[in-house]
C-alpha cells in the first residue's frame, strides 16, 4: 500500500511535500524496469539510475532533514519534521524493496535465458569457481586488509558508500586473544563487475561476478585458524553536500579542494547491509555509524546496485538495448559560415534529436577564427574530457581574450571543474567563480567578432549543460543568435558576475536572482488578468521541478480565475493539481521515457503574443534567488512555433510515457482510450528530428 504524499507538516494543506514527490519520481523511473516492452540492458539500466537517485537523495535531502531535527548532532523535539522523515523512510523501504524484487525476480533471470549470467558462489562449477579462486589470490588478497577489532584496531574509517565486509569470528586470535569482529574494505581500484574468459561461460552467452561475491567465496582464508561464523557485505552514505564559508575564505578553489576530501568522511545517513546478515552484526554497525534502526536497509542483492552498470557497458547484445538512434544535425558548421548564418537568421537546437556538435563546432569556429577577439561562456557541468573546454584553451592560447566563469560548486562535479579551471588559468584565460554564496547555473556562450560594421555579438543560450555525454541523453534546446539586443544583454550578465556591478536594465533576458521570480509571476499575473476580462488565458510549462510556493500560489490564483494551465514536471512538483476552488484548471503531467527531460520552456498566450522563453532554471526557489540564471525569449516566429510543436504539444499528447499527478500526490500512467493510437513524444521527435543512418554528426 503507497501511503498518501499529503504532506501533514504543511499547516496550508495547499501544497504536497517535496521529498515525497521526488520519492514518486524514482517510482516513475521504476516502473521503467518492470516495462517488459522496455529492452533488458536498459530495465537494468533503470534499476541502476534508482540507485543512484536514491543515493543522491540521502546524501543530500535526508542528510539536511536529519540535520534540521537535530540540535549539536543530538535528536530534537521536531514532532512534525520527525513525522514527515518517518513517512520518507518507509516509501524508501518500500522503493528499495520493489528494487530488488524486480532484480531478482525478473531483470536477472531473464538476461540469463538471453545468455547474460550474474553467478552467484552457488551457481558457479568447478572450473568456474577454480578461475574466481585464482582471480582472488592473484587479483583481490594482495590488495585486502583484514581489521580484527581491538582496543588498538579500532573501527576503520569507512569511506562514503564503499563496500565493505563484517566478518564474525569463532576462536582465538594468533595471541591468544577472543576478538570476535574483523572488518575488511574492498579497494576501489578493483572493478565491482569480473567478466569470465569466454571459454568458462555457461552455453557461449556471457559470465560475470561480483566482486563481492567473490570475496565472500573465500573470506575464510583471510583468516587462518579461524572459523567464520556469520559476514556480511555492508555500504554507509553519509552526508556529501560540501559546505565552505564563502565570507570567509580567500579562495573558493583552494577551500573546495580540502572540502572534496571531507565529503568522503560526512555523518552517516543510511546503513545498506545483506539481507541475510544477523541482527548483532547489522545492530553492531548501527551502533558503530550512530543510526537508528530505521536507517538499515537489508538488501537482496549487491549493496550498490549502481555497479551492475558495468554488466551494460560489457555486454555487446544489440537485441537488449534500445535501437540506436541518430541525431539531426541543424547546421553543419564550415570555417566560419557560422557567422554569416546567424546574421541572416537564428539557429534553434533540440538536443539530443538532433546534435550538440553545431555547438561545438561554432566554439571551435570562433576559437580559429581571426576575427574573433573574446569569448566569455559559463560552465556548470562539462565533465572530464570536452571537445569545447579544449577549444576554449586554444582560443586563450592564441590570443583571444576568454572569460570562462566556473562554478565550482556544482554537485558532485566539482573536481572536474577544478581541473579545468587550473588548465584554463594555465592557458591564459580568465577564471572566475561567480558571485559569493549563488551558483552560477546559466547556460550562456558569447563571442565578439570585430567585422565592417564594428564588433558583433554572436550568443549561444541554452536550457542545458555544456556537457558531451549528457547532451545525448537529455532533452534541451539551445539558440544560437546575433541579434544585437540579446548579444548586448548577454555581455551585461558577464559584466555583472565579473565585476559584480549592478547590471542595466534587461529588456529580454529574465535574469535571477534579481528579477526571474517577479517577471515569471507578472506574466501569471498577466494571463489572469487577460481570463478576468472574459479573454482566453493560457499558460503551458515544462521543466524538471516545480516547488517555489509563491510561483504555485500565483499559479492557483489564475487557475480561479479561469487561466487554463498545463505544467509539464519531470520530478519534484508540490502543487495540486485539480483540486475544487484551487487548482481545478491545472493539469501536471510527468514524462519518463529513453532519455531524461531536463528543457525548461515557459509559455504565456498572452492575446495571441504566443510569449515563449526557454531557461536554466526551473521554479524553485534555489534556482530563483541563490543561482544565476538566466531565461531568454524566442523572438523569431517560426522558431517559436517549433518550440511550441517539439517541446510542448507532443508532451500533452502523450499516452505512453505520461503520467499525471492526482491531487492526493499519487501518479496515474496515461494510455490510450478507446481506438486511440498510441503516441510518445520522445518516439515521435527521434522520428521528426533524427536521421536514420547516422549522418547527424554527433
Amino acid at each position: 500500500m503507497k501511503p498518501d504524499l499529503r504532506a501533514e507538516t504543511n499547516k496550508h494543506g495547499i501544497f504536497l511535500d517535496r521529498e515525497l514527490s521526488q520519492l514518486a519520481f524514482n517510482r516513475r523511473v521504476l516502473a521503467q524496469a518492470e516495462d517488459a516492452s522496455v529492452p533488458l540492458l536498459e530495465r537494468l539500466r533503470y534499476l541502476c539510475i534508482v540507485s543512484s537517485n536514491l543515493d543522491e537523495f540521502f546524501e543530500v535531502r535526508v542528510a539536511s532533514l536529519l540535520a534540521a531535527a537535530s540540535v549539536d548532532g543530538a535528536p530534537a523535539e521536531h514532532p512534525a519534521l520527525t513525522a514527515n522523515l518517518r513517512r520518507i523512510c518507509d516509501e524508501c523501504h518500500e522503493l528499495v524493496k520493489q528494487q530488488y524484487d524486480i532484480l531478482n525476480a525478473e531483470v536477472l533471470p531473464q538476461l540469463q535465458e538471453a545468455g547474460v549470467h550474474l553467478l552467484r558462489h552457488n551457481q558457479r562449477n568447478d572450473a568456474q569457481r577454480a578461475w574466481v579462486k585464482d582471480y582472488f589470490e592473484r587479483e583481490v588478497r594482495p590488495l585486502l586488509t583484514p581489521i580484527g577489532l581491538d582496543p588498538a584496531h579500532p573501527f576503520p574509517q569507512v569511506v562514503n558508500k564503499s563496500l565493505n565486509f563484517i566478518v564474525q569470528l569463532s576462536g582465538k586470535d594468533a595471541f591468544g586473544r577472543g576478538t570476535a569482529i574483523a572488518i575488511v574494505k574492498a579497494p576501489r581500484v578493483l572493478p565491482r563487475v569480473i567478466r569470465l574468459p569466454g571459454e568458462l561461460s555457461d552455453q557461449g552467452g556471457d559470465s560475470f561476478c561480483l566482486l563481492s561475491s567473490i570475496i565472500h567465496a573465500h573470506i575464510g582464508d583471510l583468516f587462518a585458524g579461524r572459523d567464520v561464523t556469520a559476514y556480511s557485505q555492508f555500504r554507509v552514505t553519509r552526508d556529501s553536500d560540501l559546505w565552505v564559508d564563502e565570507d570567509e575564505v580567500k579562495n573558493l578553489r583552494q577551500a573546495l579542494k580540502g572540502e572534496l576530501q571531507g565529503r568522503q568522511f560526512g555523518t552517516s545517513v543510511r546503513l545498506e547491509v545483506a539481507k541475510n546478515c544477523p541482527p548483532e552484526l547489522s545492530q553492531f554497525l548501527l551502533d558503530q555509524f550512530s543510526l537508528d534502526n530505521s536507517r538499515l536497509y537489508r538488501v537482496d542483492g549487491p549493496v550498490n546496485m549502481v555497479r551492475l552498470t558495468e554488466i551494460i557497458n560489457h555486454v555487446q547484445h544489440p537485441e537488449l538495448r534500445f535501437p540506436p538512434y541518430y541525431p539531426g544535425q541543424a547546421y553543419k558548421v564550415a570555417n566560419a559560415d557560422i557567422f554569416a548564418t546567424l546574421r541572416q537568421h537564428d539557429i534553434l537546437l533540440h538536443h539530443p534529436y538532433q546534435s550538440f556538435q553545431t555547438v561545438i563546432d561554432f566554439v571551435r569556429a570562433a576559437a580559429l577564427d581571426p576575427h574573433v577577439v573574446a569569448i566569455k561562456q559559463t560552465i556548470y557541468r562539462t565533465g572530464m574530457n570536452s571537445d569545447l573546454m579544449e577549444s576554449l584553451i586554444v582560443a586563450a592560447r592564441g590570443g583571444k581574450e576568454v572569460t570562462v566563469i566556473v562554478e565550482l560548486m556544482a554537485r558532485f562535479d566539482e573536481e572536474a571543474n577544478i581541473n579545468w579551471a587550473d588548465k584554463l588559468e594555465q592557458a591564459g584565460a580568465q577564471v572566475v567563480y561567480g558571485v559569493v554564496g549563488l551558483k552560477t547555473h546559466a547556460k550562456v556562450a558569447l563571442v565578439i567578432r570585430r567585422e565592417d560594421t564594428g564588433l558583433r555579438y554572436y550568443a549561444h543560450l541554452g536550457t542545458g549543460n555544456y556537457h558531451p555525454t549528457t547532451t545525448k541523453l537529455y532533452t534541451d534546446f539551445g539558440l544560437l543568435t546575433s541579434h544585437p539586443e540579446i548579444g548586448n544583454e548577454v555581455n551585461e550578465v558577464f559584466m555583472h558576475l565579473t565585476s559584480l556591478a549592478k547590471p542595466q536594465k534587461l529588456t529580454h533576458l529574465w535574469l535571477a536572482p534579481l528579477a526571474l521570480q517577479n517577471e515569471i509571476i507578472k506574466a501569471i499575473r498577466n494571463e489572469a488578468k487577460i481570463a478576468r476580462a472574459g479573454r482566453p488565458g493560457r499558460i503551458i510549462a515544462k521543466m524538471n521541478a516545480l516547488v517555489d510556493e509563491s510561483v504555485i500560489r500565483a499559479l492557483y490564483a489564475a487557475s480561479k480565475d479561469g487561466v487554463k494551465i498545463d505544467v509539464i514536471v519531470r520530478g519534484a512538483c508540490t502543487l495540486k493539481p485539480g483540486v475544487p476552488g484551487l487548482s481545478e484548471n491545472i493539469r501536471v503531467r510527468s514524462i519518463i521515457g529513453r532519455f531524461l527531460e531536463h528543457s525548461r520552456i515557459y509559455y504565456f498566450r498572452n492575446d495571441l503574443a504566443h510569449d515563449v522563453y526557454l531557461a536554466s532554471a526551473d521554479w524553485m526557489s534555489r534556482n530563483l534567488f541563490r543561482r544565476i540564471e538566466v531565461a531568454f525569449p524566442v523572438l523569431d516566429r517560426v522558431l517559436k512555433r517549433r518550440v511550441i510543436a517539439e517541446g510542448l504539444n507532443p508532451y500533452l499528447k502523450d499516452n505512453s510515457n505520461a503520467w499525471e499527478l492526482e491531487p492526493t500526490g499519487h501518479y496515474q500512467r496515461r494510455r490510450p482510450r478507446g481506438k486511440q493510437a498510441v503516441f510518445s513524444a520522445q518516439h515521435y521527435l527521434m522520428h521528426t528530428l533524427g536521421t536514420p543512418d547516422g549522418d547527424g554528426g554527433q
